[in-house]
């Protein structure tokens, strides 16, 4: 599997503000969710879900989340409430990676979170295979619970993270990525 291996090597993170359309189509984003559920599942609980923000949707939610803003910030400036508007707009398609995880008798809540958070890389891994970019971000309206339930989120849901899809306005550059020898180590029963 070189070609897989070579993909997995060669994605990485490109700015919603380095994005342009056209984003996937129905089909290729089927395909995208498709792939983004197929992650490691302890106890079948299917513990995350998805909401697509494409087309007008990107500017009904930006409102939202500009309500929200202006309503916790008084003091926000025109241009400030401007930006907290066209957030989803940056990209041709979000994908929000809702995190259900609750207390469970058998799968601690950990574990269903960090499945929702695989859903996300499933998420980024997909895009790039199919020649888009990605970007997995949360940004504060992740973590208000004001916006989270003006996007449709229940109370015990969170963000896990948006995934923005779009083409590259340039190519990407890589970055330095941290050496093995720094964050790998191996164990050998010893203390010490």
């Amino acid at each position: 599997m070189p070609d897989a291996l070579e993909l997995l090597k060669t994605r990485r993170s490109v700015k919603p503000i380095e994005m342009t359309g056209p984003g996937p189509t129905a089909a290729e984003i089927e395909t995208l969710l498709t792939v983004a559920a197929r992650v490691p599942d302890h106890g079948k609980l299917a513990p995350w879900r998805f909401i697509i923000f494409s087309g007008d949707a990107r500017e009904a939610a930006g409102e939202k989340i500009a309500e929200v803003f202006r309503a916790s910030r008084p003091d926000a400036t025109p241009e400030q409430i401007e930006f907290e508007r066209r957030r989803f707009a940056r990209a041709p398609l979000v994908i929000a990676v809702v995190s259900r995880a609750a207390p469970h008798v058998k799968i601690p809540e950990w574990e269903q979170q960090l499945s929702a958070g695989a859903a996300c890389m499933n998420l980024l891994t997909a895009a790039h295979a199919m020649g888009y970019v990605a970007s997995w971000l949360t940004e504060w309206f992740a973590f208000d619970r004001a916006a989270m339930t003006a996007l449709g989120l229940a109370e015990q849901e969170r963000i896990a993270g948006f995934v923005y899809i779009g083409k590259a306005v340039k190519p990407p550059e890589d970055r330095e990525r941290p050496r093995l020898d720094t964050i790998v180590t191996y164990y050998n029963g010893i203390r010490g």
